[in-house]
């Protein structure tokens, strides 16, 4: 079915009238009378009666008019709604984080977002690397911000900042001395770790293995604040955001111990599939984060 003459027909159907229909749709009366007459001989059927004062609707017509006016109301909805969607009037965000940056980096920023455009749904997946990759590639969420490596060839990485990482231990540690101490030292402690699939474990193991090392685990955890509590109660040191830890730090509940022969520095990932494109509402985040990016990463941010 052509939907030039269904338009056609469904002005006629509203006015009750091929002048007034053509007039509508800024063409002749001849053009819209043609147009129709096309309709009614691709369904071979009878759509209207002319008649000296108008048309009148065939039951034939009366059913297609039904089926036109749904049509084009659903439409005129649709061209509503994303013209709502392109001014961020309503819409989705959907955004996938692993732990430290799902848990204290993107909140301020998805505040700020919420009051700046509050018809627009947000949702946030948090879980570790491996998890948010696989968000990603199911289509469940539009972007992905991680903190580990990135393997997936379908898949595309940006730095977006970086993040220091802090080996904390239980206040009145041997270590935690101003001094600091070096890795080979820390190696032979009892170690909380977080999970595999982790990105601050997988960076924390490949800075042990550029050393030639391998700390000793007590045992794997599988979230931040399950670590810190697991450190405070001497269950042994982790190395973890300091983003997660600087207020325990401050209080003095944890301690840091300084490492002097390696850097705990780390980027941060922003994450999308190579195949698909960004709507407003990205762009609009992504902008609003790279405000809240310090300074000195904010050149290089990616975003």
């Amino acid at each position: 079915m052509n939907m030039r003459h269904l338009a056609v027909f469904h002005a006629v159907a509203e006015t009750g009238n091929l002048s007034r229909a053509a007039e509508r749709l800024y063409i002749t009366q001849p053009a819209a009378s043609r147009q129709v007459r096309a309709l009614e001989e691709s369904l071979r059927l009878t759509l209207l009666h002319r008649e000296p004062r108008g048309v009148r609707l065939t039951d034939a017509g009366q059913t297609l008019a039904a089926y036109a006016a749904r049509i084009f109301a659903l439409s005129d909805r649709a061209r509503t709604r994303m013209a709502e969607i392109r001014n961020l009037e309503s819409g989705r965000l959907s955004l996938g984080a692993s732990t430290t940056i799902g848990n204290y980096l993107l909140p301020p920023v998805l505040g700020r977002f919420r009051r700046l455009h509050p018809g627009v749904e947000i949702r946030l997946e948090i879980g570790n690397t491996d998890a948010i990759q696989h968000l990603l590639l199911e289509d469940r969420v539009d972007l992905g911000f991680t903190e580990g490596f990135v393997e997936e060839e379908e898949l595309e990485a940006h730095a977006f900042m970086h993040d220091e990482l802090a080996i904390i231990a239980p206040p009145g540690h041997p270590l935690a001395r101003e001094a600091g101490a070096e890795l080979a030292e820390l190696s032979p402690y009892q170690w909380v770790m977080r999970e595999p699939g982790s990105g601050t474990q997988a960076v924390l193991d490949h800075i042990m293995q550029s050393h030639g090392l391998e700390p000793a685990a007590t045992f794997r955890l599988g979230n931040t604040e399950a670590v810190k509590c697991a450190v405070r109660t001497g269950a042994g040191i982790a190395c973890i955001s300091y983003l997660t830890v600087a207020n325990e730090i401050r209080a003095g509940t944890l301690a840091r111990i300084p490492c002097s022969d390696a850097a705990f520095r780390r980027p941060l990932h922003r994450l999308h599939h190579r195949n698909h494109r960004s709507g407003p509402a990205v762009h609009a985040f992504l902008e609003l984060l790279k405000q809240n990016i310090p300074d000195g990463d904010r050149e290089h941010a990616g975003l």
